[in-house]
């Protein structure tokens, strides 16, 4: 398993934008697919978007289809996921997961098999 910390999480007002960072360590970066998740309170935590080890296939969910933007840059062992347009509904702890193996990140994640996680990072949108 890789290790992986989250950052970039903050107060920002619906229709701006974060860039959230997902730093892994501990092994090879690049033979890993991550994701993103998000955890708003009072719900279940939910995927938002995944991408495959070479960064050549991505997937999102419908909420954030157009708005988020998941990519890697596995010479700095770091994911990220640029969120724009952001909602007041988009507000949550954002979670990175990384999985070796995967063809299929969505279908890995409703499996339940993302194993390496962060510890989150809250995302909060005003009105």
């Amino acid at each position: 398993q890789v290790q992986l910390v989250e950052s970039g999480g903050d107060l920002v007002q619906a229709g701006g934008s974060l860039r959230l960072s997902c730093v892994a360590s501990g092994r090879t970066f690049s033979g890993y697919a991550v994701a993103w998740f998000r955890q708003a309170p009072g719900k279940e935590r939910e995927f938002v978007a995944g991408i495959t080890w070479s960064g050549s296939s991505s997937v999102y969910a419908d909420s954030v289809k157009g708005r988020f933007t998941i990519s890697r840059d596995n010479a700095k062992n770091t994911g990220y996921l640029q969120m724009n347009n952001l909602k007041p509904e988009d507000t949550a702890v954002y979670y990175c997961a990384a999985e070796r193996g995967v063809v299929d990140p969505l279908v890995t994640a409703q499996r339940g098999l993302f194993g390496s996680w962060g510890q989150g990072t809250q995302v909060t949108v005003s009105s």
